[in-house]
């Protein structure tokens, strides 16, 4: 049986972009019922690539073709939902009304509800609706898990493996396209090279691939020099020398200088966690939080140590944000108390991109103060030069950041985040728009950071790769803490982020059979044990409140220390001073370590008698 012609197929495409070609030379087919990946650095061109395939660009030169009656949806990075109803939106295009409501259903949205005022998760689920809807022969997706939660990643992911269409997607979210994909399209140096087997063997494939063109360059590299030699130096060379030598010599030169200026630019990333804050971060103790009749949790007892790195999961609306504010004592529980541990430095880079405002410039964003520099971890840089770490170009500085992509935008937040020192770092939803490769240097980062990470994230490799307990929220009320990442939490509660059975009565809950143990539950009652202690003795009582009152009052002595050692004049003026002073604030940072541990020990003790 002869092979079906492929639905789309890209020749020798060429496309400028500025001096330079975005595109040289681009082959590419995408063949019915594939599932294919296309990757790249931000910037690289993949959007405007997924484009000419549509035909909604034309490329300056090569073919594209088309197989006759192909049928295509695309959801861009940023969809425009438009119409009185997201039903009116879905069914503007190719699709039936009824095709349309059914899609809606299906990716959990009210068809009548307005398309005024949604939620970015609500937006993306409502565009990838449309476009299934459609039932195209060819779906192109660009970011399509950026402001989805995980189940509904999951949901989409379900319906792609389960579509009569092909598809291609550009995706930064790893287990997404380990999930769905069997090929992968990979732009790197303005081609395009085409692996046939799925995204799990991508990185052994590229990482093959870039040694093969580092040992091609260095083999040119050499043959230059060799030839530079002769020409030059040789007189036997001289004397036979002419101008085709000299334009072969000349063109090695320029192929080995566009393959330098091809290599790819990394990240400089650096993270200063300032000064070592104390062994408790924050302790929460039956903590509970409300907005109105809506509880977004309750009774959550959790303690965060320094060095810790907490993954927080959970649905859109389930209240992530709100968890990560009452953590870190911006919001006040309703019931409970959380209590915050000594010389925290915390950053927190927001996924709502606050501060960012559509007409300042790139300047004025890494300079809120004004000038020429910034403090970046303790010493002063260039604005130019810090920019440069995070692979803007001087030419961008100047421009509005309404010009940025969404890749751009989080790169800027994560510069300015990363040049103040902190111990305690705080990232929601840090992954949005980023490529694979500064995702894989961020995580780089974080692996070796020795202060404490709060990570609010849907990316589930992510979250793997870096959580050492995960906190999940189920938008029903109900909070569990597992230790480990995404995978751990969910093969220790495979059903907690299920929505409950409308058969079961209209309960909200998702407690039951077969449903984890929550921290709002209560044991099943058991036969009665022999009595034990229940409470701690009364000597440790005494010392559990004598070690509350040194933990109110050693950061106090040691900030009075520090503000008097910060004089400049104090050593020349009163050595003798400054050495006691010295040497005081050393003892209050010592007996403030052990007071921590001392409290910590009997606080376990005092948990595990009442448990």
């Amino acid at each position: 049986m002869a092979a079906r012609p492929p639905l789309v197929a890209l020749k020798d495409v060429r496309l400028q972009d500025g001096p330079r070609p975005l595109f040289d030379g681009v082959d590419m087919a995408m063949e019915p019922r594939s599932r294919a990946a296309l990757v790249g650095r931000n910037g690289a061109g993949k959007s405007t690539l997924m484009k000419v395939v549509m035909g909604l660009i034309e490329p300056d030169s090569g073919d594209r073709s088309v197989q006759a009656g192909t049928r295509f949806a695309y959801v861009p990075q940023e969809p425009q939902i438009v119409g009185e109803t997201l039903l009116d939106y879905a069914s503007s295009g190719a699709a039936e009304t009824w095709t349309a409501d059914a899609w809606l259903n299906t990716f959990g949205l009210d068809p009548q509800k307005s398309t005024q005022g949604l939620s970015g998760g609500e937006t993306r689920r409502a565009a990838l609706a449309k476009a299934f809807a459609e039932e195209p022969e060819l779906l192109l997706l660009d970011e399509p898990t950026n402001h989805l939660d995980i189940l509904a990643i999951e949901r989409l992911e379900s319906e792609i493996l389960s579509a009569r269409c092909a598809i291609l997607v550009v995706s930064h979210d790893r287990a997404f396209l380990n999930r769905i994909t069997d090929t992968v399209h990979w732009l790197e140096g303005r081609r395009v090279r085409t692996l046939n087997k799925g995204f799990a063997d991508f990185d052994d494939w590229a990482a093959k691939v870039m040694e093969e063109e580092a040992e091609s360059l260095r083999r040119l590299t050499k043959k230059i020099e060799a030839e530079t030699y002769t020409f030059y130096r040789s007189i036997t060379a001289q004397r036979t020398r002419n101008e085709g030598r000299a334009r072969a010599l000349q063109a090695m030169r320029a192929d080995r200088a566009e393959r330098v200026r091809d290599l790819p630019k990394e990240l400089n990333l650096g993270v200063d966690s300032g000064a070592v804050s104390g062994k408790l971060v924050a302790e929460v103790k039956g903590v509970s939080k409300r907005y109105g009749d809506r509880t977004i949790f309750r009774n959550l007892t959790t303690r965060i140590l320094r060095g810790d790195r907490l993954g927080i999961v959970g649905p859109n609306g389930a209240g992530k944000t709100t968890l990560v504010k009452v953590l870190l004592g911006e919001l006040a529980p309703e019931e409970g108390s959380v209590r915050l541990g000594a010389n925290l430095e915390p950053v927190y880079l927001d996924q709502s991109r606050e501060g960012l405002k559509s007409d300042m410039t790139l300047w004025d964003a890494l300079t809120p103060g004004g000038g020429d520099s910034i403090l970046v971890r303790g010493r002063s840089m260039h604005v130019a030069a810090y920019a440069k770490d995070f692979l803007f170009q001087e030419a961008q500085l100047k421009q509005p950041i309404s010009t940025l992509s969404g890749g751009e935008r989080n790169r800027l937040l994560l510069a300015r985040a990363l040049a103040k020192p902190a111990n305690l770092l705080v990232l929601d939803e840090p992954t949005n728009d980023l490529d694979m490769d500064t995702l894989d240097k961020l995580e780089e980062l974080l692996e070796g950071y020795d202060g404490t990470l709060i990570l609010v994230s849907h990316d589930r490799d992510f979250i793997d790769r870096l959580a050492t307990s995960t906190l999940a929220l189920n938008g029903r009320g109900d909070i569990v803490e597992t230790p480990g990442g995404w995978a751990d939490f969910l093969r220790q509660n495979p059903d907690f982020l299920t929505p409950p059975s409308p058969l079961g009565g209209g309960s909200s809950r998702s407690d039951g059979v077969g449903a984890p143990r929550l921290n709002n539950t209560k044991p099943a009652t058991a036969p009665a044990a022999p009595k034990k202690a229940v409470k701690l003795s009364y000597k440790d009582a005494r010392r559990l409140e004598e070690l509350e009152g040194l933990l109110e009052s050693l950061p106090a002595d040691i900030a009075r220390h520090d503000t008097a050692l910060a004089d400049p004049d104090l050593y020349s003026r009163d050595p003798k001073r400054f050495d006691q002073t010295m040497k005081a604030a050393e003892k209050a940072r010592a007996d403030l370590e052990a007071a921590e541990l001392e409290w910590l020990e009997l606080e376990e003790k005092k948990s595990a008698l009442a448990g």
